[in-house]
């Protein structure tokens, strides 16, 4: 039996790289920031370091339940923080360019896809409910793991994901799951933007659009939410004629693996990241990231952002 724990010891120090995209995946769903994610994994990783894996069974569930914890306690100052947030606090954005299905392995390490808008409605769950969401339906985490990470029983596990399931689909705005459906929208929305076209806009955009920005304070942004197609389509319209200049482009991406839109300089940089919700062939929600902050990863077109 020594020799056995010996043998599984001396195969995990390489653990946690072996399960780092995972661990970051996981990090940033439940925080929607990628550098708070960072910090977590380097706590993280300080802690696997000084953690005697002979005694560790399962590295990954072990990790799983460390990076909770974390970010579970990052959450209560994260809301803090957001609070005092000029404006809107969105998601930062995760941006690949790449438009083809994930692998088994793939979905293994990076979870199903969640798109920007649910993130930013996670943004209303409890710290509790959002492990217990992020980590059961996005990762199919067991609720015995699940459990352990939040110290609570398993039945209190899944009663958290159960309310917050709930309250995912109760606070999201209408949205098909038809991704052709969903990049003819977000291809229209571009022609009509560029052009400064309101009435093409306002044939794409839902009649009670809703459009978020994020400039936090350093890139100018609205304050709140703009409501209707016809505000919306006035104020894209304005942006356009203000700051769209010469060179600048819209570039198709995915934006946490939904059709997205990058605006780009003349010279490649990024300048702000669009996402959408799309119902019945038109827009039903937009949120548009311009906080330079949090457009740090994304890279150009022809790149690919770094992961954690």
């Amino acid at each position: 039996m020594s020799d056995d724990l010996s043998a599984a010891a001396a195969a995990q120090p390489d653990a946690f790289e072996a399960h780092r995209r995972y661990l970051g995946s996981v990090a940033y769903r439940l925080l929607g920031s990628f550098s708070d994610a960072e910090d977590v994994l380097q706590e993280a990783w300080l802690r696997w370091r000084g953690t005697d894996r002979s005694a560790v069974a399962d590295p990954r569930a072990f990790l799983t339940t460390v990076v909770t914890r974390l970010c579970y306690d990052q959450l209560g100052s994260a809301r803090a923080r957001r609070e005092a947030y000029f404006g809107e606090w969105l998601p930062e954005p995760a941006v690949s360019y790449q438009d083809s299905p994930a692998s088994p392995a793939e979905l293994a390490e990076l979870g199903e896809s969640v798109s920007l808008a649910v993130l930013a409605v996670l943004e209303q769950l409890t710290p509790a409910e959002r492990a217990a969401f992020v980590l059961h339906d996005v990762f199919a985490v067991g609720f015995d793991e699940i459990a352990a990470s939040l110290d609570r029983s398993p039945d209190a596990a899944r009663q958290l994901a159960s309310r917050a399931r709930r309250r995912v689909k109760d606070g999201g705005r209408r949205a098909t799951a038809d991704p052709a459906e969903h990049r003819q929208a977000v291809t229209a929305f571009a022609a009509a933007s560029t052009r400064g076209d309101i009435e093409g806009l306002l044939a794409v955009l839902d009649p009670d659009v809703v459009w978020h920005s994020d400039g936090g304070g350093v890139v100018s942004a609205g304050a709140r939410p703009v409501l209707g197609a016809d505000k919306v389509s006035r104020l894209v319209a304005g942006l356009v004629a203000k700051w769209f200049l010469p060179g600048m482009s819209l570039v198709p991406a995915l934006v946490n693996d939904e059709p997205g839109l990058l605006v780009q300089d003349a010279d490649g940089r990024p300048g702000g990241v669009l996402a959408f919700t799309v119902a019945d062939g038109r827009i039903t929600e937009a949120f548009v990231v311009v906080n330079p902050e949090k457009l740090t990863r994304v890279a150009d077109a022809a790149g690919t952002p770094t992961d954690l």
